[in-house]
């Protein structure tokens, strides 16, 4: 593996609010309504929770059942560090189902790798199958089926080891879906335990063009327990979404953007804004669920913290602020205009 994957992280110096727009202005992390909006997502209308954000959800029809779905992998990590990218792709995928109530139930891989008769393509395939095994067998979230796509290279140059996971989760009752957004006044709590990993990040990728470091360790103890707290205590929770690409600040941003209200973080380190540190929700809920929701972490052993707050029509990070209305049409217009796909 080479050298330079594990040398420690330095990323040049950015203010929070112009390492957002680096993230939403990239065609990997701008809204992409323009790829959904060409077909139609509620036919049966049974579509609870329609792209966009998290986990997509359909009602099991004439029921109060639902599934979720969701597909997931950092091809970063995975060439960074095969095993450890491995395990975080299963485990963004739990996470994304229980952000939104759902009980992950089973797995399905698409293993996407360059040509295996090379050495170092074959130690991707073999580290990763590793990791999602492990994670697999940790989170109670089995693999069912699967494929596998080989000698993926173009002109010699294989693509980046993309493990894709996808998984199902179940709604038992409808009651139990946390699909709401945030609302003016609620607070912005963060579950898990943030340190800053900035290790094959996304803004280290689209800010700097930097891939470099280790990819973020997955403690799948962790992975479950916060988890499992998140779903055991969702009736307190308005909206929720899990930490990956893009950290604390990216995720706020999208939550903030999809209800049309500003928020306010309280951090301006970049690596606590930004950090990709795996096992972490960020949820919103009021002032006195906030409370509800700490006395139950402190009982339970999991990792709380208030981050900020949503409402205005401004989004601050620290001491760097844009009005929302500025990063939103920044948003929802980079995609198209990337691609050169613009609606008349």
């Amino acid at each position: 593996m080479p050298s330079w994957f594990r040398q420690e992280t330095c990323l040049p110096a950015i203010g929070p609010i112009a390492a957002l727009k680096a993230l939403i202005g990239s065609p990997n992390h701008a809204h992409k309504g323009w790829v959904w909006e060409q077909y139609d997502t509620q036919v049966g209308a049974d579509t609870i929770r329609r792209p966009g954000l998290g986990a997509g959800v359909v009602r099991v029809h004439g029921t109060k059942k639902a599934l979720a779905f969701t597909s997931d992998v950092t091809p970063r990590y995975v060439r960074a560090n095969p095993y450890e990218g491995g395990k975080q792709a299963v485990a963004e995928a739990y996470r994304n189902l229980t952000a939104c109530g759902a009980l992950p139930l089973a797995t399905t891989d698409n293993l996407n790798f360059g040509n295996p008769e090379k050495p170092e393509i074959m130690g991707q395939l073999v580290g990763a199958i590793k990791g999602i095994g492990e994670a697999c067998a940790a989170l109670d979230f089995p693999i069912v089926s699967g494929n596998v796509s080989l000698y993926n290279e173009t002109d010699g140059k294989g693509i980046l080891p993309t493990p894709t996971i996808g998984g199902v989760g179940l709604i038992a009752d409808l009651d139990g879906l946390i699909a709401g957004l945030p609302a003016e006044g609620d607070l912005a709590l963060v579950i898990g335990e943030t340190r800053g990993h900035l290790g094959q990040s996304a803004l280290a990728a689209e800010a700097f063009g930097i891939e470099a470091g280790d990819a973020p360790p997955v403690d799948l103890a962790a992975e479950r327990r916060n988890g499992e707290f998140l779903r055991a205590h969702g009736g307190l929770v308005r909206a929720a979404a899990d930490l990956s690409d893009g950290g604390l600040a990216l995720a706020a941003f999208e939550l903030a953007e999809a209800a049309g209200l500003g928020v306010t973080l309280d951090s301006a380190g970049i690596a606590q804004l930004f950090g990709e540190d795996q096992a972490r929700y960020l949820v919103a809920c009021t002032a006195g669920n906030a409370a509800k929701l700490a006395e139950a972490a402190a009982a339970a052993g999991v990792p709380l913290a208030t981050a900020g707050s949503f409402g205005g029509e401004t989004v601050v990070l620290g001491g760097d602020a844009a009005p929302l209305a500025e990063l939103s049409q920044l948003y929802r217009t980079a995609f198209e205009k990337s691609l050169n796909l613009e609606l008349a």
